[in-house]
């Protein structure tokens, strides 16, 4: 029997909420994205800010993992929270699937976990920058700008592991909207019009995060998502995350990192299923919190932590070159490890400009302008 293409769409959009996995290798030989020549973008290679990749609503890949996209308009985020939100990954796919199919998907989500370094420090020129890595194994990144009609606007980071070789020719069919819906509920990382930058890393720990009250429900992405779309500052984006309960993705511990454009920047951590916050411009990968928790986490994130700290003890302030440099000092090439850094983003909380570095390329970076369209 022939399936339908909305079937496809379904199986797609399962895909992109997985994540980044463990061990498979990405083909990308059925990509539905446009790939574009190197003569084709704007790459900076000088580390420059002057040029700036245009982002259009047809998927482009720059390189070979790493593409971008812009969405204007309703992606349905705001009744997504009124009707409850969503308490898993699968919660999140099936409101997708009734918006966008009206039907249930009745599939199943799964996946690994990811891990990564993050820094808030001043910039020299004035304001402040948000230093990001992404650890994990070979996955596909998407940068996605978004515009919402009601929100702010932001530019995030989505990992796409496993989509192209998990769908395979049904890749062909998807139109890039519904791609894009899907990614704008799956960031990692991100910054708003406002400079408010946050970031989720992993903690490898037996515990997870699963609260039960008679809030309204999201999960890790979601919760990005709720941020960056509603929060103006640290203090906005802590308020909240205390009107929900958070459900943590596939069950694995995770913490934020939270950042805005005066300097304020925290961890947020959940220790039995509570919500603690601690000031802080560095979070690797153990808990912050101080008690029973403090420090449980992997040994070479705390190797990681201590570099980052030393660095910001020598420098009050950078140029954005130099936190770049700060990135690759604890990117994963450093510690021989299976894993890679997938992605580098240095985020200028006040310019609104981001400048990524792709799989501990240094020398070739990728800038974004997020634009004020208001």
């Amino acid at each position: 029997m022939k399936k339908s293409p909305i079937c496809f769409m379904i199986i797609y959009l399962l895909m992109i909420l997985t994540g980044c996995g463990g061990n498979a290798d990405t083909d990308t030989s059925d990509s539905p994205s446009r790939s574009v020549g190197m003569e084709d973008i704007l790459i900076d290679k000088n580390d420059t800010l002057n040029s700036y990749i245009s982002m259009t609503s047809e998927i482009t890949e720059l390189e070979s993992g790493f593409s971008v996209v812009r969405y204007d308009g309703d992606y349905a985020f705001d009744l997504f929270l009124e009707q409850g939100g969503a308490s898993s990954d699968q919660d999140v796919l099936q409101f997708l699937s009734e918006i966008m199919f009206k039907r249930n998907s009745g599939l199943q989500i799964g996946g690994d976990a990811f891990g990564c370094s993050t820094i808030s420090v001043a910039n020299a020129d004035g304001g402040y920058f948000f230093g990001r890595n992404f650890d994990w194994n070979a996955c596909d990144a998407l940068v996605i700008a978004s515009y919402p009609e009601e929100g702010y606007a932001s530019i995030a980071t989505v990992n796409l592991g496993f989509i192209r070789q998990g769908a395979g020719f049904v890749a062909n069919f998807l139109p890039d909207e519904m791609m894009s819906i899907a990614a704008i509920y799956a960031p990692l990382d991100g910054m708003n019009e406002k400079g408010l930058c946050v970031s989720v890393n992993m903690i490898q720990d037996n515990a997870t995060i699963q609260q039960n009250t008679d809030k309204p429900d999201i999960t890790t992405t979601t919760a990005i998502r709720l941020m960056l779309d509603k929060a103006a500052n640290v203090e906005e984006a802590l308020e909240l995350l205390k009107q929900y309960d958070l459900h943590a993705s596939m069950n694995y511990m995770v913490h934020f990192a939270i950042a805005d454009n005066t300097g304020n920047s925290v961890a947020v951590e959940y220790v039995d299923n509570e919500m603690i916050v601690t000031e802080t411009p560095i979070l690797t990968n153990f808990y912050l919190a101080e008690g029973e928790k403090y420090g449980i986490g992997t040994r070479q994130s705390h190797t990681r932590f201590d570099i980052l700290t030393e660095t910001l003890e020598e420098n009050s302030s950078m140029t954005a070159l130099e936190v770049r440099d700060a990135l690759d000092s604890v990117s994963k090439d450093n510690f021989g490890e299976f894993e890679s850094t997938e992605w580098s983003v240095v985020f200028d909380q006040s310019a609104l400009t981001a400048v990524y570095y792709h799989r501990e390329n240094y020398e070739v970076s990728y800038s974004f302008e997020l634009l004020n369209t208001r």
